[in-house]
């Protein structure tokens, strides 16, 4: 397949189709992984989330040039919650991101399409083709948006929350499961007022928790703090490697069972519409034959025969 010689290439090409392969074509996608599946698993995967508007994309355009003078080989993948035909903020995302185009690194944005781990099928897919073209780490932006801020860290090595004093003045107004996630948080936009006491408050905060996170001020603007975060993240690179094998265990787990719960989900709504046993037992329920409870009992029955 001369798709997969290219993309092992690391040709721009092969990998924008690959990526709208694995999100539009279920079919040819299966085929792809059944590929390139045993070589992945390596790459490290860093995941950076928070609120929307807090910097994200300027503050990834920064890193990731520092990083590829350390010696890495970053791409980064944008992750859209919104519709995939209209790309939502992700246009903006590649405009703020031009620096790093220009430098080689490969920026996609990528649809959530709503599934169950919403963050799941089409992002660690595309993680994986990119990781078979050679980039190491692979970025993750979150766009800030419901559940995926959280979904983030299921699937990153490396996890930075990115908060920023507009957010509010105090720790408070942050969503609490940002607060337990995060190997790095950065205060980002420092140069506006009030940083340093939300610098504060989420150091008082997040800083003495039991995984003792990195917490840094930081400004693309001023171009403040960019270095350190990089070096940070190369550090954690390195001591997360270790520990890499078993999270990949853990994560294949739960992939496995996004998967399934996905299946099933497409089941029932195939059966829903067209299944003659689905519409015996709603009627019944209609009818107040039998509640809804033993309905779905014997309508689960057929379903896993």
């Amino acid at each position: 397949m001369s798709l997969i010689l290219d993309l092992k290439k690391g040709k721009r090409r092969a990998i924008a189709k690959a990526i709208s392969i694995i999100e539009n074509d279920q079919k040819q996608a299966r085929i792809i992984l059944k590929k390139i599946f045993k070589s992945s698993g390596s790459a490290m995967v860093i995941g950076i989330t928070g609120p929307a508007g807090v910097g994200k994309s300027s503050l990834i355009n920064k890193a990731v040039g520092v990083l590829k003078k350390l010696g890495t080989n970053p791409a980064v993948l944008a992750i859209d919650p919104t519709s995939h035909l209209t790309g939502g903020a992700l246009l903006g995302d590649r405009v703020r991101m031009i620096e790093s185009t220009d430098s080689g690194t490969y920026i996609r944005s990528i649809a959530s399409r709503g599934a169950t781990g919403a963050i799941s099928r089409s992002v660690r897919n595309s993680v994986r083709i990119l990781e078979y073209a050679g980039f190491n780490p692979i970025i993750i932006e979150s766009v800030g948006a419901g559940q995926t801020e959280i979904e983030i860290s299921k699937i990153s090595d490396i996890t930075v929350v990115v908060f920023n004093p507009q957010t509010g003045d105090s720790i408070q107004t942050i969503k609490a499961g940002l607060t337990e996630i995060g190997d790095i948080y950065l205060v980002n936009k420092s140069d506006l007022e009030g940083a340093s006491r939300l610098f504060d408050a989420v150091r008082d905060y997040i800083g003495t928790t039991e995984n003792k996170p990195i917490i840094l001020l930081t400004s693309t603007k001023n171009n403040k703090g960019i270095n350190e975060f990089a070096k940070k993240l190369k550090e954690l690179m390195k001591s997360k490697k270790k520990i890499k094998k078993e999270q990949e265990k853990n994560r294949l787990e739960s992939e496995l069972k996004d998967i399934i719960l996905n299946y099933i989900k497409e089941k029932i709504d195939f059966m829903s519409d067209s299944d003659k046993t689905f519409s015996r037992y709603l009627k019944k329920v209609h009818s107040k034959e039998i509640d809804p409870m033993e309905a779905a009992e014997k309508i689960s029955k057929s379903l896993v025969k």
